[in-house]
């Protein structure tokens, strides 16, 4: 066993090439840039909805109770469409500071995570491999299992699910390869 405490520096390092790594490829790369199209005639969407002044948050259209959803009616709103599953986010709220800097904060909790597992499985001086493995399975969990939830139950595209889990891959790579570089001795 390995403390956690004994892991700050592959977790602090791992966080900031992680980093690095996902605006490389977010910035460089763009290979999601086609994940969110632009909605056609937006202007007279967002025209047509801004006087409803929706709460930020999350909605589905329609919504209904189980009882609700049984009934004609909503059968009806469903034939009709559109159906939508849409997150109303505050005004101004794409100023990228915030984001980035929670980005950051979630890199380092999948980083004390990794840690933790890894540590727990493995003594200081195991073999780089063997860290790799531990580390990297537990960053591929979290950056990248989760996301295909959004695709089984909300139809994200799963085209763009894969890409966000070769994102992950990648980022666990880097994050395994750090800990395996720096796994303490």
């Amino acid at each position: 066993m390995t403390e956690l405490t004994a892991l700050w520096l592959p977790i602090l390092l791992s966080a900031i090439i992680v980093f690095v790594a996902s605006s490389v490829i977010h910035m460089f790369l763009k290979w999601h840039n086609n994940d969110v199209p632009k909605l056609p005639d937006e202007d007279k969407f967002t025209d047509a909805v801004r006087p409803l002044n929706i709460p930020p948050g999350d909605y589905i259209v329609p919504r209904g109770t189980m009882e609700e959803m049984k009934s004609p009616a909503f059968d009806e709103k469903l034939k009709r469409g559109p159906i939508m599953l849409m997150t109303v986010m505050p005004n101004g709220s794409f100023a990228m500071g915030k984001k980035m800097l929670n980005w950051f904060i979630y890199i380092l909790v999948v980083g004390v995570f990794s840690a933790y597992v890894a540590g727990r499985a493995l003594p200081p001086g195991a073999h780089y491999l063997r860290v790799f493995r531990f580390a990297g399975v537990a960053a591929f969990l979290s950056y990248s299992v989760a996301l295909w939830q959004m695709s089984i139950w909300w139809n994200r595209k799963w085209s763009t699910t894969i890409l966000a889990t070769l994102d992950g891959l990648i980022y666990a790579c880097l994050t395994a390869g750090t800990f395996g570089w720096l796994w303490p001795k």
